[in-house]
C-alpha cells in the first residue's frame, strides 16, 4: 500500500510517498514559490534529485507536477497514480469541530471552508491541494484530512476561554484553538516511549521549536493547554510573528501610524 503525504502551504507543498508495508519513503520532495514563478525538487529513493522551474500559478498546477514526477519514465516511482491508495493533507484549521483526523467529504470540506477567516493563508490552500487530488486520482481515492489543531480539542473550558463578552465569543468562534499539534502529539507520545512508562501516566510540556514555535502542556494522554491561540500568532516571540503582546500596542499603533486593520494585520519591521 502507497500513501501519498502532502502538506500545501500558503506557496509551497511538502510532499512524501510512503510504502506502509516496508516503512520505505519512496519519494519525497517540495513545490515551493507558487504563484510566483515555481521551482519543484524531487527527490526519488535510490536515483538522482530532480529540479523543475516550471511555472507554478496556483496549487492545483503545482500538485498536477508532483504527481506527473512522481509517474515519470526516468524519475518516477510508481507506475500509475492509481497505485496511490489513499492520500493524506495536513490541514492548519478544524476550528472547533475536529479533535481527529477524518476522512474526507463534502462536510469535511466545508469545515475547512468556514474556516478559512481563521487559517487565511494555510486553509485555503490546504482544500484547493485536497480538490487538485480529487480531479487527478480515480474517483474514490480515500484522503485524510489530518487538522493542526485537533490535538489541542481536549484542552478545558478554562484554558480555551478567552476573557470576552460570551456573545461575542459564542458569535465568531473567539476561542484559544492550538497549532502544531501533530507536531506536540508525535513528541509527547515519543516522551513515553524514551521514559518506556504509559503515556496515559505522564504529565509532559512538550515544545516545538521552529521558525514558528509553540508549547502544550498534555497530562493523562491528553492536551490540558497550550501557548498559541485563535491563530498561531500568540504564545512566545517567533520568527515573523510578535508572539503575545499587550493588545492595547493594537488600537495605539494603529491611532498613532494611522494604520487601516490591514495595513496593521501586515505591519513588518
Amino acid at each position: 500500500m502507497k500513501i501519498l503525504v502532502i502538506n500545501c502551504g500558503s506557496s509551497s507543498a511538502k510532499f512524501q510517498l510512503f510504502d506502509i508495508d516496508t516503512g520505505d519513503v519512496l519519494a519525497k520532495g517540495n513545490a515551493e514559490r507558487i504563484g510566483i514563478d515555481g521551482k519543484l525538487t524531487y527527490k526519488p529513493t535510490g536515483k538522482d534529485e530532480f529540479v523543475s522551474t516550471e511555472p507554478m500559478p496556483d496549487h492545483k498546477v503545482a500538485v498536477r507536477m508532483i504527481l506527473d514526477a512522481l509517474v515519470d519514465k526516468d524519475h518516477g516511482v510508481i507506475a500509475d497514480v492509481s497505485e496511490i491508495a489513499a492520500v493524506g493533507h495536513r490541514v492548519l484549521h478544524g476550528g472547533k469541530y475536529y479533535s481527529e483526523s477524518v476522512i474526507v467529504n463534502d462536510d469535511v470540506k466545508k469545515v475547512i471552508r468556514d474556516c478559512f477567516p481563521l487559517g487565511p493563508l494555510h486553509n485555503p490552500a490546504n482544500l484547493i491541494g485536497i480538490e487538485a487530488c480529487e480531479d487527478v486520482l480515480p474517483a474514490g481515492t480515500p484522503q485524510v484530512a489530518v487538522f493542526d489543531t485537533a490535538f489541542h480539542q481536549t484542552m478545558p473550558a478554562k484554558a480555551y476561554t478567552y476573557a470576552l463578552p460570551y456573545e461575542i465569543s459564542e458569535k465568531y468562534d473567539i476561542r484559544r484553538y492550538g497549532f502544531h499539534g501533530t507536531s506536540h502529539r508525535y513528541v509527547s507520545h515519543r516522551v513515553a516511549d524514551f521514559l518506556g512508562k504509559k503515556y496515559e501516566d505522564l504529565k509532559i510540556i512538550t515544545c516545538h521549536l521552529g521558525n514558528g514555535s509553540s508549547f502544550a502542556a498534555v497530562k493523562d494522554g491528553k492536551c490540558q493547554d497550550t501557548s498559541m491561540g485563535l491563530t498561531p500568532l500568540a504564545g512566545i516571540c517567533m520568527g515573523t510573528r510578535t508572539g503575545d503582546i499587550d493588545p492595547a500596542i493594537v488600537p495605539f499603533l494603529m491611532k498613532n501610524e494611522n494604520l487601516t486593520p490591514d495595513e496593521m494585520d501586515t505591519l513588518r519591521s
